[in-house]
């Protein structure tokens, strides 16, 4: 017996392709319009992430949903907001957000953290900064790693970067509220101007020529890491103070960005705390 093939969702039994295909374009819409718009507020969701935005006395909070049982959640642990949760159902969350975003029941929306000059930022500790890369999951494995490791900021650039909301903070894991994110137009001026406030600049790759355990380092110090697969920009490399690896006894010989990010953290506060 032959069977009928299966609808697409949310398609009625016997809908024709231009009904399937002008409902599902409808949908997009709809769910299009429920988003904050590109030059407006950044979305933010899930359980760590919201609540650490909720603390942080410089956003701006827009708008909170959360479902009962995360509110409930909220008022067992002591968490306070700013403002009043909408109480809604779970799949009014999700369908603000890409299909694969687990939200825990809490979605907000916000105004951007202010981002401080790269002139600005205290010639200490250790600073981050990201030789365009666009995965916004790495980005933001490396600012949990950079919160972490009590990293001072994170420098990117302001094109072939992604925006600080949705994968990227939820990635973050409340990380966004403890370390800058400082946005530079030239990579390579955003170098010159760290050097001029005293940074030694590192890049990280795995063609460097020294391994970053063994090199002199001191603090400030800036750490540079490029996108997988393409590594540093020959400007960036030209732009550092030395090119160093982290060297590897295995016979793969090249981390993804987000754990080489995090050993490098770890090397560097190692160095730096013993004075060497």
């Amino acid at each position: 017996m032959a069977t009928r093939p299966p609808t697409r969702s949310g398609a009625k039994p016997g809908a024709t392709h231009q009904q399937i295909e002008r409902r599902e374009r409808f949908e997009r819409a709809r769910r299009d319009s429920l988003r904050p718009a590109a030059d407006g507020p950044v979305a933010m969701y899930g359980w760590h992430t919201v609540t650490a935005a909720l603390a942080n006395p410089a956003r701006r909070l827009r708008k909170l949903l959360a479902t009962e049982n995360a509110a409930r959640r909220l008022a067992d642990e002591g968490v306070a907001s700013p403002i009043t949760p909408e109480l809604v159902r779970p799949s009014a969350i999700a369908e603000r957000l890409t299909p694969d975003a687990v939200h825990q029941g809490l979605y907000l929306e916000t105004d951007p953290l202010p981002s401080p000059a790269v002139e600005d930022l205290p010639a200490q500790g250790v600073v981050l900064v990201l030789d365009q890369i666009t995965d916004p999951h790495n980005v933001g494995a490396i600012f949990r790693s950079a919160a972490a490791f009590a990293a001072t900021a994170i420098v990117t650039t302001q094109r072939h970067s992604p925006d600080a909301t949705g994968a990227l903070a939820k990635a973050a894991s409340g990380a966004l509220e403890y370390v800058p994110l400082v946005s530079v137009q030239n990579l390579a001026r955003g170098l010159a101007a760290l050097k001029q406030s005293g940074f030694l600049v590192v890049g990280l790759d795995s063609s460097g020529d020294a391994d970053l355990a063994g090199l002199p380092l001191r603090a400030p110090l800036a750490l540079v890491l490029g996108a997988e697969g393409k590594g540093l920009r020959q400007l960036t490399k030209e732009t550092c103070d030395h090119v160093a690896r982290i060297e590897l006894p295995g016979t793969i010989k090249s981390l993804n960005v987000s754990n080489a990010a995090a050993l490098g953290l770890y090397v560097a506060s190692r160095r730096l705390a013993g004075g060497q």
